[in-house]
């Protein structure tokens, strides 16, 4: 299950990645007032997840990855919580729906945690 599970995981974070350059003005207003340099930010995270989903594709980078998952989850953190206190970076989404991606980035950390 594990290793099917691995392909699966690397799509999405390589899909995540593009997102960020095709629709870069969701990721813009999730961003949290206090960060510098949003777009930056932004451009720098796709950059990462579409590299780090790379990575768990080949056994020798598969590890460095999941850590970079973890990484990269962690430190995106902040902008799941300011998508739940801000309306203006919810935009459309019932509250309901970011309230629950929260969790899910725990979810997401321990099966990227699964591969170290």
């Amino acid at each position: 299950m594990k290793e099917l599970a691995l392909p699966f995981m690397a799509l999405i974070y390589i899909l995540a990645g593009i997102s960020h350059f095709i629709i870069p003005k969701m990721y813009l207003r999730i961003m949290p007032p206090y960060i510098p340099f949003h777009k930056a930010m932004v451009v720098i995270s796709g950059v990462a997840e579409i590299l780090l989903g790379i990575g768990l594709l080949f056994s020798l980078t598969l590890e460095f990855a999941a850590w970079g998952i973890i990484v990269l989850l962690i430190a995106v953190f902040p902008a799941n919580i300011e998508q739940v206190r801000s309306k203006k970076a919810r935009g459309k989404l019932p509250l309901w729906v970011v309230i629950l991606r929260l969790p899910l980035q725990f979810v997401l950390i321990w099966w990227a945690w699964l591969y170290t």
